[in-house]
């Protein structure tokens, strides 16, 4: 009996000191509301505090002229290039870093020890093919010569990184050219994988090659961080130099070519109605027109020339270089009106096999997002827009990307599809703004370009909906309900937006979804758009053709439009939090009249509110709890001024009043909306601004006066704040849990 005795006593005591623990954990003050200058990087002469570039403001150039040959007989490419180099730092350079990423393929490459994975039950032919050393491609740079003046140049080979070593430091203020010679053989992407390379058509015996990261790059030197010069593992993409090019591209005579630039040559290279076709593209604003045709394509797939034809390209002002090529192409073209002086011309490269999708959707959705990304960044401003076919496919350079989107061979297509194949042209076009001209490091962080352009691509989806669609466009990205299954997925699964490429998890969802949803987030449900949009095109207008850093964007954002937005970047972007609002107490009041009453009554359950976790409840409390109205009586007359205590209690004669009290159960805060539903049928929505949880970020208490009874209380009813868990959010609540906690419990 003793023992039991003891045993309930110490059961008693844990409970109470588990229960103080859980008080003190509530209130713990995480500081979500301070401010991030212990953060971000001191400003300096350079970038400064409001997030613009400083007055010292610097960054290098790099020059290209390039001899490309590809050899289609056996898949390669042969380049000799020289560079020309601009050091515009204020530091000597006593080396300069080249990036060779097509050695990431190379036999010593570390991407594949890198990698990891899992046996399953099944493994696809791809993944033993890739386990079992594919077809031994033999892949890398080839480097034959390095030179300056003729010389040999002394360089290291370190993975997909060369270093250069100068005789002299390049002074600050100075330039040089060097030039290099090499050649690798071409990847197939069906099989080998690859952002670029070559798809094979088994049926005509023929190729069609994306080309990339086909030649050495200079490597950026920049102001904070030196020489970016991180290994190229596969996941963090690329920090590039803007510079100009001059690029002549030789392929066998039948071959269709679409590159970054302008081409300066076409009367060479194209028969003369192609050359009419195309002067026509230059005026047609409102459809496409065929510059190459489908039966010219076919005809071009039979030929297999043995000549060559050389094609001339000159881009100004870019950070990289990219050309698609084969004898398969159709090729199609329209000019979009910009501005007055400014119309580029939008254009679609893609075999028989694209169609009948690519002919009706591709150019007009480059257009589109021309024009959005013009309107909600800075105009575009280069020559050409390009979108070019190839299988299994996303990937973006200057003014030319490649997609996927194949129909059935009998030309049939799903609405999947067509919205998918719709949606990575939009979002691979967007990349000519984000960053091949707002030119961030995407080494370091994936989220500046994918995640921003993901956000302008949900806002561009909306549009070619309403221009070009009947219904309304099923975006994937940027919705806020859409990203709850990931926030508030398995911890260990996800990690901060702020996180270095080669170690994010759950790919898409972080460097894609999740800063695109805080982005339309912020437009919509915190800043409103006109503030936002003002403050994200003063961020794209200051650092067009520069190298911005998160802390750019961070402080432009809160510069441009006197919103304090620390709290926002520190949970969304900094955290792993989600938001859950819970509704867990409602309470009634009136004032205390002789009319109505109230002071007499005992009011059965009074200063207790209604448990908002009793589902039984479906209606609110039938009678109010009663308030005494109590006299203002300052201690100091000045303080009794403009006191009208009868004109007080008269405006709340018959008022209602409501105390909510709310929990921030997901640890990210957030804006609060409520929708107040009356007696009488009519909807009221009300805003309250996340600074309500500075104070207490765990729980808030609220009291809102209404003049009429309420019958129901939702918070986020339309889902814009990316609650995880709606059912607490109704008041009284639903017999029915929300579909997403239905989810996690494994129902169906």
């Amino acid at each position: 009996m003793k023992n039991s005795i003891l045993l309930i006593v110490a059961f008693l005591v844990g409970s109470i000191a588990m229960a103080q623990d859980q008080k003190q954990k509530d209130t713990e003050w995480e500081q979500k509301f301070e401010q991030l200058g212990t953060i971000l990087p001191t400003p300096n002469v350079y970038r400064t505090a409001s997030g613009a570039p400083g007055h010292q403001y610097w960054q290098q150039k790099a020059d290209y002229k390039m001899k490309i040959v590809l050899d289609d007989s056996n898949q390669s490419i042969t380049g000799s290039e020289t560079i020309t180099y601009y050091n515009n730092s204020p530091d000597n350079l006593e080396y300069l870093w080249v990036q060779l990423d097509q050695n990431m393929r190379a036999s010593d490459s570390d991407s594949p020890l890198v990698g990891r994975g899992t046996m399953r039950d099944t493994l696809s032919a791809i993944a033993v093919f890739r386990l079992a050393g594919g077809n031994e491609y033999d892949g890398g740079f080839k480097i034959k010569s390095v030179k300056s003046g003729g010389k040999g140049m002394s360089y290291t080979i370190n993975k997909t990184m060369m270093r250069i070593d100068l005789d002299q430091p390049l002074k600050s203020g100075g330039n040089m050219s060097f030039s290099i010679d090499w050649m690798y053989n071409i990847n197939n992407r069906m099989t080998d994988g690859g952002r670029s390379g070559l798809e094979y058509f088994e049926k005509e015996d023929n190729y069609l090659y994306t080309i990339a990261q086909f030649f050495p790059r200079m490597a950026v030197y920049i102001d904070n961080e030196g020489w970016q010069n991180k290994q190229f593992l596969g996941s963090g993409e690329f920090a590039l130099t803007f510079g100009d090019y001059e690029v002549d591209l030789t392929v066998p005579s039948d071959f269709i070519v679409g590159a970054t630039g302008t081409l300066e040559n076409a009367n060479e290279v194209l028969t003369t109605d192609q050359m009419d076709r195309f002067e026509q593209a230059k005026k047609s604003y409102d459809k496409p027109v065929i510059i190459v045709t489908e039966k010219e394509a076919k005809k071009n797939e039979k030929s297999k020339a043995t000549g060559t034809k050389t094609w001339r390209f000159k881009a100004k002002n870019v950070r990289d270089y990219a050309f698609c090529a084969s004898r398969k192409f159709i090729w199609d073209a329209m000019a979009v009106k910009l501005s007055d002086g400014n119309e580029p011309l939008a254009m679609s490269y893609y075999p028989k096999e694209g169609n009948p999708l690519w002919e009706e959707f591709s150019t007009l959705a480059v257009k589109q997002t021309l024009e959005t990304y013009s309107k909600f960044t800075v105009e575009y401003t280069y020559p050409v827009a390009i979108s070019v076919h190839t299988a299994s496919i996303g990937m973006e350079y200057p003014m030319i990307c490649f997609n996927y989107g194949r129909p059935n061979e009998d030309g049939s297509y799903s609405d999947r599809l067509k919205h998918g194949m719709i949606s990575v042209i939009i979002h691979e076009v967007g990349h000519n703004f984000f960053p091949m001209i707002i030119n961030s490091d995407e080494r370091q962080w994936t989220w500046m370009d994918e995640g921003l352009n993901t956000f302008v691509q949900y806002l561009t989806e909306q549009e070619f909906d309403d221009n070009y669609l009947d219904y309304e466009y099923p975006s994937r990205r940027g919705p806020a309900a859409n990203i709850v299954p990931y926030m508030s997925g398995e911890n260990g699964l996800v990690r901060p937006i702020m996180t270095n490429s080669e170690q994010i998890r759950q790919f898409g969802s972080n460097a894609y979804a999740k800063p695109a949803t805080a982005l339309n987030l912020l437009r919509t449900t915190i800043m409103g758009p006109e503030l936002f949009d003002k403050a994200f095109k003063t961020y794209a207008e200051r650092w067009a053709f520069k190298h911005p850093t998160p802390a750019d964007l961070f402080r432009t954002m809160e510069d441009a439009s006197a919103v304090d937005l620390d709290w926002f970047w520190r949970g969304w972007f900094y955290g792993t939090d989600y938001v859950d609002v819970s509704l867990d107490n409602v309470r009634w009041f009136q004032m205390q009249t002789e009319e109505n009453g109230l002071e007499t009554r005992n009011i059965k359950g009074a200063g207790q509110g209604i448990d908002a976790n009793d589902k039984g409840k479906k209606d609110l409390a039938s009678t109010p709890e009663p308030f005494v109205f109590k006299e203002w009586e300052g201690k100091y007359r000045e303080y009794n001024q403009g006191v009208d205590n009868n004109r007080i209690k008269q405006a709340a004669d018959g008022k209602n009043f409501y105390e909510l009290t709310l929990k921030n159960k997901g640890g990210l805060v957030s804006p609060i909306l409520i929708q107040w539903t009356y007696v009488d049928g009519s909807v009221e929505l009300e805003k309250i601004p996340a600074e309500i949880w500075k104070i207490n970020e765990k729980e808030v208490t609220k009291v809102f006066m209404k003049d009429k009874e309420v019958a129901k209380i939702v918070i986020d009813p339309d889902k814009m704040t990316a609650d995880a868990y709606t059912d607490n959010n109704v008041y009284p609540r639903s017999n029915e849990g929300d579909r997403f906690e239905q989810f996690k419990e494994g129902k169906d």
